[in-house]
């Protein structure tokens, strides 16, 4: 691998989501990513789609990263593991508070032997507290730190059911956070040549991310004003030839509306009783749209009414499928979507990388592994001898997926 983090060396022992993306994250940034696996199977290899026995989502998040499949329950597995963890800088786990420590893999017994070792912990809640021990996926979450509750009151009469976000929003954003304190942690090594361990919680980073909780902790009394300028206040329109589009400024809040009278070139509409408060704006906010919609009826194309609201500081999107955004002119530019191997030939579009580096190339991030498929060349790396690998294939603590590797092309 090449990227700011060549020579940066990660075992993953995570699944599924958050601590899979945040070990790939640093895997996209240069680091050799090595991801152990138990015979159970990382749980998103089940996900569909599967083209011949790989799932697309297990490509997205670990596509590149080596794999050894072992049993820690089988004597002499835990010691090869260790040896691993030794030439480790960083380590990614996200299982319950405490799995570690039963399988001898926690921070202590890893930094007694290595102490220049970042372990970065993902779990719902913390490693330590009341509720360290309880289960957490994404929408639980969500549903505990707020997020769910603002969106069903956004919602309101509009939803004939609750319902939660169609996006793991608290797995992406926690593996990215782990991704980050990882990095903070590396360069605080390079300064003291310490390691240290990083507790991540869900619920905290779903705290932390949202961009309302200042008013959600200190609400007041602010009538019908926004309380930020947020995209649940942003309206949808439909463009000049029939395009679904959205806006990026309120129509009811009184630090946005004066960029649309700007762009109608509309100042009397200040002075019309029905939008001359917030309240006013919210009570009649159907009349404004249809204002507005018959505006933007005058164009004869979307680029030109862009520019216009370009002009007035509005900035506005079509709503397109993200299969659409990757065939435009924009992601042909940026690169947007890498081609990774299905190992049966073909290939699965998956997201490409979001940033460009000056310095530093970022290479593509190669096929997704079967299980065990890297077993005799990672434990090689560290010295493990072919004699002892052959000796852990025969008590059955390593394993290997031959019925796919055996077939693929």
């Amino acid at each position: 691998m090449s990227g700011p983090l060549s020579g940066i060396r990660v075992v993953d022992f995570s699944r599924v989501l958050a601590g899979p993306l945040c070990a790939r994250t640093l895997m996209d940034l240069g680091a050799d990513v090595i991801k152990v696996e138990p015979p159970r199977q990382d749980l998103s290899r089940f996900a569909y789609p599967r083209t011949s026995g790989m799932s697309g989502y297990y490509a997205q998040q670990n596509a590149g990263k080596r794999n050894v499949c072992i049993d820690l329950n089988v004597p002499g597995a835990l010691d090869v593991i260790l040896k691993l963890c030794d030439e480790a800088d960083v380590v990614v786990e996200n299982f319950r508070a405490g799995t570690m420590k039963f399988l001898g893999l926690d921070y202590e017994t890893l930094a007694a032997r290595n102490s220049r070792l970042i372990y970065v912990s993902i779990s719902g809640y913390g490693q330590l507290g009341p509720w360290a021990s309880r289960m957490a996926y994404a929408p639980v979450i969500q549903a505990e730190s707020g997020f769910t509750r603002n969106s069903l009151d956004h919602y309101g009469a509009a939803l004939e059911r609750s319902m939660t976000d169609s996006l793991s929003h608290a797995d992406v954003y926690t593996g990215l956070q782990g991704a980050i304190a990882a990095l903070a942690a590396l360069n605080r090594r390079s300064l003291t040549g310490v390691g240290q361990h990083v507790d991540v919680p869900m619920a905290a980073t779903m705290l932390a991310m949202s961009e309302r909780a200042h008013f959600d902790l200190n609400p007041e009394e602010l009538n019908d004003e926004p309380p930020i300028l947020g995209a649940a206040d942003c309206p949808f329109f439909e463009g000049p030839n029939g395009e679904q589009i959205v806006l990026s400024a309120s129509l009811v809040g009184s630090l946005t509306f004066p960029f649309f009278l700007k762009a109608m070139r509309r100042p009397d509409l200040a002075s019309d009783v029905r939008f001359a408060t917030a309240t006013a704006r919210k009570q009649n906010v159907a009349d404004l749209h249809r204002i507005v919609q018959t505006w933007f009826y005058t164009f004869q194309g979307i680029a030109a009414l862009d520019c216009q609201l370009d002009e007035a500081k509005i900035a506005m999107g079509v709503i397109r499928t993200a299969s659409a955004l990757t065939t435009s002119v924009w992601a042909e530019h940026w690169r947007a979507v890498e081609r990774v191997p299905n190992r049966r030939g073909g290939e699965y579009i998956l997201p490409g990388r979001p940033w460009r580096f000056s310095k530093d190339e970022l290479t593509p991030p190669g096929s997704p592994a079967f299980r065990g498929e890297h077993n005799r060349e990672v434990l090689s790396s560290i010295g493990v001898s072919e004699e002892h690998v052959n000796s852990l294939f025969d008590a059955g603590a390593l394993l290997i997926d031959s019925e796919n590797l055996s077939q693929i092309n």
